[in-house]
């Protein structure tokens, strides 16, 4: 009989498991409660949370209930992992305030009607706690000595780990506690990177409950190219539509890699896998077809179908996507240096042909009809330069059907 851990093996989730045959042998027997932890550092998470975030969609698919934690109370700490200096600290409001947004961005993915999902802040327990007594009754089960061998903690320990740092390993463990105490949590599941203070947890619950309690992490994902998942040349690419728009979105993974293309649909969609079995034999310009569907169907779980299918639409008119689509819309071309110092967006439009005069470009930046590769333009006096240049030009839109390619060169 398959199961859900069959599933996310199959699709490339796992990287490492604490007791396989125990994890198979309860989502076999049971329907169970698992968790991941999402710190709310920004007002966004990005396109490397979406593989925990899928992870956490399929428990919920397959019957089993996810909780989704809100670091309130870790992010006031900061965790150390992967880092090479202290983060930033935040104020609690500010904290609340991107909690707040990441709540928005998960129930997309996770249906939390009649308590089928959770999410819970772990500040409503880590802020009430009582120091001494935590010391006493928690702090006594951690070995320093194993603390400081774990890969959290290596890489910050000749650039200097704080002691407020080094304490976020015994935070998260005790999320975990209080997640099997409260809720009967049987699986914390997160990156690779939280292998060890995800063991953490499992080892904690063992002595303070007596109870047998699972790991599973996955692989850190990586580009063919080597490159950090979510990562480009402009920085992050993010989930909120107001940091990285839909179109931008869809242009991320329309260019993916020819040798990414299959672990990403297994990854980032829930196409059935002989589906995605079909699209792995194509070849060559073919792929072109399996590409647009990885961009169509992530950026639909993301922004919703109607913004996908926008999207989809402009980047066929303007990038020839589709068959005899590239002539559809009128282009220009642009050298280089005619951006380099920056062009008003007036200018732009009107020797676009887009508006036929300045009056007619503020009355529809004003209107906010007007759009430099599917990010609104707020302001007559904002200037786009090189930097807004994808590799495929700049995109412009006027209202919801008027669009003009340039192409710079």
């Amino acid at each position: 009989m398959k199961t859900v851990l069959d599933e996310l093996q199959q699709r490339g989730f796992v990287e490492q498991v604490s007791d396989e045959k125990a994890l198979l042998e309860l989502v076999e027997r049971q329907k169970i409660a698992c968790y991941i932890g999402f710190d709310p550092t920004a007002d966004s998470l990005h396109v490397g949370s979406l593989v925990p975030i899928m992870a956490l969609a399929h428990m919920q698919r397959w019957g089993h209930k996810p909780i989704a934690i809100l670091g309130g109370g870790t992010t006031m700490v900061g965790d150390p992992s992967g880092k090479s200096e202290m983060r930033q600290m935040l104020t609690r409001e500010q904290i609340v305030a991107n909690g707040e947004k990441i709540r928005q961005q998960l129930s997309r993915f996770l249906d939390f009607d009649g308590g089928r999902a959770m999410m819970v802040d772990n500040a409503e327990w880590l802020l009430q706690l009582n120091y001494i007594d935590f010391l006493r009754d928690i702090g006594r089960h951690f070995s320093v000595n194993r603390m400081l061998a774990a890969g959290a903690y290596k890489i910050r320990l000749e650039a200097g780990l704080s002691f407020i740092e080094f304490n976020y390993q015994i935070l998260q463990a005790y999320d975990y506690l209080m997640l099997y105490r409260r809720y009967g949590c049987t699986l914390q599941m997160g990156g690779n990177d939280q292998w060890g203070n995800i063991l953490a947890g499992v080892d904690l619950v063992r002595r303070v409950e007596s109870a047998e309690v699972q790991a599973l992490t996955f692989p850190l994902i990586t580009t063919a190219g080597g490159a950090k998942m979510g990562k480009t040349a402009k920085g992050a690419i993010w989930l909120d539509a107001q940091r990285t728009g839909p179109y931008l979105f869809y242009q991320y993974w329309i260019n993916t890699d020819d040798r990414d293309v299959d672990r990403f649909l297994k990854l980032f969609t829930f196409l059935p896998m002989g589906k995605i079995g079909e699209l792995q034999k194509l070849q060559g310009a073919e792929l072109r077809e399996a590409k647009q569907i990885l961009a169509f169907e992530v950026t639909k779980l993301v922004h919703g179908e109607a913004e996908a299918t926008e999207a989809r639409s402009a980047s066929q008119a303007v990038f020839g996507d589709g068959a005899g689509q590239a002539g559809k819309i009128p282009s220009s071309n642009w050298a280089r240096e005619q951006l380099q110092n920056g062009v008003s967006v007036i200018e732009l439009l009107l020797k676009s042909g887009l508006v036929s005069s300045k009056s007619e470009a503020r009355r529809l930046i004003e209107q906010g009809g007007a759009y430099v590769n599917q990010r609104r333009i707020a302001s007559h006096e904002e200037k786009v330069d090189l930097a807004d240049v994808d590799a495929d030009g700049l995109l412009l839109r006027a209202g919801k059907k008027r669009y003009h390619r340039v192409v710079v060169k």
